[in-house]
């Protein structure tokens, strides 16, 4: 799927993950869109729960992936089900 995904010029892919440790949160989310350089943001937040900083990653790749107008397809990859479970 990626591979198919990545040659498209229209299709950006947000793969996003986020951990908790010490009560500190870091969402990381890389956005790739073709012939274009993979963009990385990291995101640090306190006293948040995992599902609040995976959505977060998931709204910051969807953010930079819309700032393209020639994007009309995003595909999301995420290991968390909880933030799944919440979007959907």
């Amino acid at each position: 799927m990626v591979l198919l995904n990545s040659l498209s010029s229209n299709t950006a892919l947000i793969i996003s993950d986020a951990s908790i440790k010490n009560d500190i949160a870091t969402s990381i989310s890389y956005v790739h869109i073709a012939n274009q350089p993979i963009t990385k943001t990291v995101h640090h937040a306190a006293f948040v729960t995992s599902t609040e900083v995976e959505l977060f990653a998931i709204r910051c790749g969807i953010n930079q992936a819309c700032s393209n107008k020639a994007i009309s397809k995003i595909i999301i990859i995420t290991d968390s089900i909880h933030a799944v479970r919440k979007i959907f």
